[in-house]
């Protein structure tokens, strides 16, 4: 029998232990290009250790509810940001770690603007496009040291719809 797991609206402040949402809110620190760019200035804690930051393509297929979670995985080495290009709505999974293995975990869903950075080392699930395929920028870490760890759930979690 799997653990069930509502997805919460993804927010600033219960996603802070996971990493960052990036999304436009107030006023522009900065207006730049002669008045007609407004810039958020540094919205996400960008952290690739001793590799440097890569861009990335990904094209993702639509996931539905109920979703099943049987795999987390983490990156130890550097951050990851998911940036959609569509607007399509992401179901984001995160996780506690204890002692290395994720405990507590939390579903999220993104709103159209929203974006995310996970920490480095932070417990997630895989891109998962809600009801549509997606397109999404990665920024991530790129060098030689393998910096992926996965883990496998003997029972998996199953997300519901909201």
């Amino acid at each position: 029998m799997s653990s069930v797991l509502v997805p919460a609206p993804l927010a600033a402040d219960t996603f802070a232990a996971y990493g960052d949402v990036i999304e436009v809110s107030g006023e522009p620190d900065k207006v730049i290009n002669q008045g007609m760019c407004g810039r958020h200035h540094d919205l996400a804690t960008l952290d690739f250790g001793s590799g440097q930051a890569g861009i990335s393509l990904f094209n993702a297929k639509a996931r539905s509810f109920p979703y099943s979670v049987d795999m987390v995985e983490r990156h130890p080495k550097g951050s990851q940001a998911f940036v959609p290009l569509d607007g399509v709505p992401m179901l984001v999974i995160v996780a506690e770690d204890q002692n290395g293995t994720p405990v507590n975990l939390k579903a999220f869903v993104s709103q159209p603007g929203q974006s995310v950075n996970l920490h480095r080392g932070t417990w997630h699930g895989v891109l998962a496009p809600i009801e549509k395929p997606g397109r999404y920028i990665v920024v991530d870490r790129i060098g030689d040291e393998p910096n992926l760890e996965e883990h496998w759930f003997d029972t998996p979690f199953t997300v519901e719809a909201v």
